[in-house]
């Protein structure tokens, strides 16, 4: 008989990528990751400390497979660069977006991630404070951008036109002008696909940090009251 691999602490989060892959994160437990390498869930215990050391690894491993922007590059190409990469990635596993963000104990891999990401915005010009803000409003953007995606009645990546044109012929133009003229102008005709959205909002973004990267002195934003703006006092 073939000897079956040693275990390593590699082999059993690649065995749980695998386990997370077809049931979700819900599913990712010794036992089922145990089974899934054809092993008794007490020999995973030489490798990890239990199921938390196990989502742990999982959540690091989502970074080892994100593209690692170089510091030196400039850094719109880079930072656009590892959205995309960061869209892929999440999209190829939809589990990682709630896991990833839930984590108290961060990996070598995650760590690097982040610390890598900033170098680039720093030597680039970016304050501490605008680096953060950057690095904050980039990931939101993509976060969300994918938890949309994963949620869409349809493939992101074809075209709507069939379902939009079925919600088109129930909508009455008088009391929905705008959203018919959207639906009719830009989707209907046009190939459109909603993955297209993802550059332009993220220039968007892009934009934005460039002309606070070009103008603020420290990077902070303004200060926003809850309460919004306070009126003008008469008689100042």
């Amino acid at each position: 008989m073939a000897r079956r691999p040693a275990l390593t602490h590699d082999r059993i989060i690649s065995a749980a990528v695998r386990v997370a892959d077809r049931g979700g994160v819900g599913q990712v437990s010794m036992r089922n990751v145990g089974k899934e390498l054809g092993v008794e869930a007490m020999s995973l215990y030489h490798h990890l400390a239990g199921k938390d050391a196990l989502l742990d690894g999982l959540a690091d491993w989502i970074f080892t497979q994100i593209e690692l922007p170089e510091p030196q590059r400039p850094w719109r190409q880079a930072m656009a660069e590892r959205a995309e990469s960061s869209r892929r990635v999440l999209s190829r596993h939809p589990w990682a977006l709630g896991l990833i963000e839930s984590r108290r104990s961060p990996g070598a891999a995650l760590l690097r991630h982040h610390d890598t990401v900033l170098a680039c915005l720093r030597r680039n010009g970016f304050s501490i404070a605008l680096a953060s803000h950057a690095f904050s409003a980039i990931d939101a953007y993509v976060y969300g951008f994918v938890l949309t995606e994963l949620n869409l009645p349809f493939d992101a990546d074809e075209g709507a036109e069939g379902l939009v044109d079925e919600i088109r012929s129930a909508l009455p133009a008088g009391e929905y002008p705008h959203l018919v003229e959207m639906i009719t102008h830009q989707v209907l005709g046009r190939n459109y696909r909603y993955a297209d959205e993802f550059g332009f909002g993220l220039d968007l973004i892009l934009d934005s940090l460039e002309r606070h990267r070009k103008s603020d002195g420290d990077g902070h934003l303004p200060a926003r009251s809850a309460a919004g703006p306070k009126p003008a006092r008469s008689g100042a």
